[in-house]
C-alpha cells in the first residue's frame, strides 16, 4: 500500500509531539510536588493499569513474552526505566525547552550509536546534517553565549537529557532487530507497551527504592500531583504511542520522523502558558540549525 500524507495521517503525526511536551512541562511543574523516579514508577504503575483491559493477555501464562522475558527486560530498562526516569530528573535543574531541545540531538546518538555498535555507515550529508544538530545542542547548552564554551557550566539536568537521548536511541536500534519469536506481540502496540511496562515497573521500582534510601525524597499528594498523573500516564505513556504508531503507518517513517521536531516548538508555547518560562532568541536558532541537520541527514 502506498504510504502519503493524509489529513488524518497529520493529526495523528501531530498528536504525539503535543502530547510529549505536555510531558515534559507537567513533569516540570511537578517536581516539587514528587521526586522524579516516584513520578515514574507511579506514570507506569497508572500506566500498567490503564492498558490492563487492551493488552491483559499479555500476562497470561502462556503468553509469547514469557519466552522471551529477558529481551523485553533489556528492552525497558533503556525506555521506559532509563530514558523516562532521566527526563524527569532532568526536569528538576533544566527547563522543559531546553530539555526538548537538547533531546532533539537523537538523530545525532542515533548515528554515532549505529556506527559504534552495530557497524552502520556513516554518509558523508550525514556527518554534516550531525554537525548541525550538534551546533543547535551547544547554543542551548551555552545559553547563546559562545565566549562560555571555554568556561561551559554544564546544568545537571542538561547531562541528564543526553544521557536519556543515548538511552533512547540504542532502544530504538534494538527496535529495528527484532526477534522472530516476538512477532505476535510487535503486531498490535498494546500488547507490544504492555510486554516493556511489565519489566519497566520494575526496573522504575528498583530505582525509585533507590531514590528513597539515598536522597531526601519527597512526594505530596493531592489533587495537583493526581491530574498530573493521569495527564503523563494516560496522554505521552499511551494516547501517543497509539497514534504515532497509526501516523507512521499511513505516512511511513521517514515522514513521520520530522513531525518529532514539532516536540520543542510546542514546548515553548506550553511552557510560556502554563509556567511563564518565555523561550530566548538562541532557542530559535537551535531549532532552525537542529531542523536544518535533521533534513539534511535524512535526504536520500
Amino acid at each position: 500500500m502506498t504510504q502519503r500524507l493524509t489529513p488524518t495521517a497529520v493529526a495523528l503525526l501531530t498528536i504525539p509531539p503535543l502530547l510529549w511536551a505536555g510531558n515534559a512541562v507537567v513533569g516540570r511543574w511537578a517536581a516539587p510536588l514528587v521526586s522524579p523516579m516516584t513520578l515514574n514508577l507511579l506514570r507506569w504503575a497508572l500506566a500498567f493499569v490503564l492498558l490492563l483491559p487492551l493488552a491483559g493477555s499479555v500476562l497470561h501464562r502462556h503468553s509469547p513474552l514469557w519466552p522471551q522475558w529477558r529481551r523485553f527486560a533489556f528492552l525497558s530498562l533503556f525506555s521506559i526505566g532509563g530514558y523516562n526516569a532521566l527526563l524527569y530528573l532532568a526536569l528538576t535543574t533544566t527547563t522543559p525547552l531546553n530539555a526538548t531541545l537538547v533531546g532533539a540531538s537523537m538523530p545525532v546518538w542515533m548515528l554515532l550509536i549505529g556506527r559504534a555498535v552495530f557497524g552502520q555507515t556513516i554518509a558523508p550529508r550525514q556527518l554534516l546534517g550531525a554537525g548541525l544538530s550538534i551546533a543547535g545542542v551547544v547554543l542551548v547548552l551555552c545559553r547563546g553565549q559562545w565566549d562560555l564554551l571555554l568556561r561551559l557550566h554544564w546544568v545537571a539536568g542538561d547531562l541528564y537529557v543526553l544521557l536519556a537521548t543515548a538511552a533512547w536511541s540504542y532502544y530504538s536500534w534494538l527496535l529495528v532487530r527484532p526477534t522472530p519469536d516476538s512477532a505476535p506481540l510487535r503486531s498490535r502496540w498494546a500488547p507490544f507497551l504492555m510486554a516493556q511496562v511489565v519489566f519497566g515497573l520494575l526496573w522504575s521500582a528498583a530505582f525509585a527504592g533507590g531514590e528513597w534510601m539515598l536522597t531526601p525524597a519527597h512526594i505530596e499528594w493531592g489533587w495537583p500531583l493526581v491530574c498530573a498523573l493521569l495527564f503523563i500516564a494516560a496522554g505521552p505513556a499511551i494516547i501517543a504511542y497509539a497514534a504515532w504508531g497509526a501516523g507512521v503507518a499511513r505516512a511511513g517513517p521517514a515522514v513521520a520522523g520530522f513531525f518529532v521536531n514539532l516536540t520543542p516548538l510546542f514546548t515553548a508555547l506550553l511552557s510560556l502558558a502554563f509556567l511563564g518560562e518565555a523561550p530566548q532568541w538562541f532557542h530559535g536558532v537551535a531549532f532552525v540549525l537542529l531542523v536544518a541537520g535533521i533534513v539534511l541527514s535524512s535526504r536520500r
